[in-house]
């Protein structure tokens, strides 16, 4: 009886060890997660937004009817680190440079190596008239585009959708836009809910 007694009590002073690792075990399984969700956190803000997605807001009325001042964006940032964007994108650039903060949200109408050419309110690629509806009006200024203008193998043409407020490539404080200064390709409306999707 007392081999039993001291049996039981052997095991009683085992059990609190146990406890200690298992407890251990547990305080470095969090640890270990707290690290993780950290890690996955940092990379959320930092690396995401400038390498793969980035919301961006829409500023003034130069892209109505597809776009509306203070519309949230998607802009996607992957795909032109493998391809040159496609005409009719929509694209996010810095029109002075990616030194300024100014960023302009426009819809790519030429391409690098193209002539773009305006007459009235037709637009021109190569001399072929190019169809496309997305002009909310029909266009009256021409600017630099009145004549051939011969892009370079670096250059996109862009075009604001409402093109009678848009400042975009037809004005020389714009011109062009080199293919460096491009962010990304907007993608998703956001915001406001009600109008959340794909645009084109």
């Amino acid at each position: 009886m007392e081999n039993d007694i001291e049996k039981t009590d052997e095991v009683l002073e085992e059990v609190p060890d146990s406890d200690k690792k298992s407890v251990g075990r547990k305080i470095s399984s969090g640890i270990v997660e707290l690290l993780i969700y950290c890690a996955i956190m940092v990379l959320c803000i930092t690396f995401v937004p400038r390498y793969v997605l980035q919301r961006t807001i829409v500023s003034g009325s130069s892209m109505e009817s597809t776009l509306h001042n203070k519309e949230n964006l998607l802009v996607e940032k992957v795909s032109y680190r493998f391809k040159d964007p496609d005409r009719f994108d929509v694209i996010v650039f810095y029109p002075y440079g990616r030194e300024s903060d100014d960023y302009y949200i426009k819809r790519v109408i030429g391409l690098p190596g193209e002539t773009v050419q305006i007459k009235g309110d037709t637009i021109y690629i190569n001399g072929e008239e190019i169809k496309e509806n997305y002009g909310k009006d029909p266009m009256v200024y021409a600017g630099i585009a009145e004549e051939p203008l011969k892009l370079a193998d670096d250059e996109f043409f862009v075009l604001g959708d409402n093109r009678e407020v848009s400042e975009d490539s037809r004005y020389e404080e714009v011109g062009p836009v080199k293919r460096e200064n491009i962010e990304g390709k907007a993608i998703l409306r956001i915001y406001p809910f009600s109008e959340f999707g794909i645009f084109e």
